[in-house]
């Protein structure tokens, strides 16, 4: 096992049986932070919700989207349809991640970032990970140092990684897919009808 596959390592001054947040120990502090975690997981961190503007974008910013990959990473009805496509290509959990440190980069309270950064770590970074992102061993080397005192940019190297893989690798794919053609068909025809 190589270095950057071991879990953070936990700071000095900290107790590993009792502030351990690799979930190794079984002490009751860390079962009652288990627990925390998995509720955060499933109401924070799960599928977006679905609403009318998110439903039914323009066809004007339909078109846009092929533009540029910050157009559509900056429109919510954008990361919508680009998330339903990363799932067809069983990659959901990049745009998950990216949308994880956004969540935690707007976030003030120490406490909350603390907890967030410790979801993501065990979500996505994490070897033992079934949504573990692909993520080179520096930045990983990184994260495992920066998790000692995480802060909201904690993941700011990773998640450029991943933003730079789906805009290289799964964008150009999205592009040219029948779910975005079909969208732009729609966009036409709506425009032809008003006309």
């Amino acid at each position: 096992m190589s270095s950057h596959d071991a879990a953070p390592p936990a700071a000095p001054s900290r107790n590993p049986c009792c502030l351990c947040w690799c979930c190794c120990c079984s002490c009751s502090w860390n079962e009652g932070r288990r627990r925390a975690w998995q509720a955060s997981r499933e109401s924070k961190l799960q599928p977006l919700p679905s609403c009318d503007v998110c439903a039914t974008p323009s066809p004007e910013e339909v078109q846009s989207w092929a533009q540029s990959f910050d157009k559509l990473m900056h429109s919510p009805a954008g990361r919508s349809v680009f998330r339903a496509f990363l799932r067809t290509e069983y990659s959901e959990e990049n745009m998950l991640f990216w949308l994880a440190c956004e969540e935690l980069k707007a976030e003030a309270s120490q406490h909350v970032v603390d907890e967030k950064a410790r979801l993501i770590y065990e979500d996505y970074v994490s070897i033992l990970s079934p949504k573990e992102v692909s993520l080179d061993s520096r930045v990983r080397e990184g994260i495992n140092k920066k998790m000692q005192e995480p802060s909201a940019h904690t993941f700011d190297d990773a998640q450029m990684q991943i933003y730079t893989l789906m805009h290289r690798d799964s964008y150009p794919r999205f592009l040219s897919s029948p779910a975005y053609r079909a969208l732009l068909l729609r966009g036409a025809s709506q425009s032809s009808s008003e006309a």
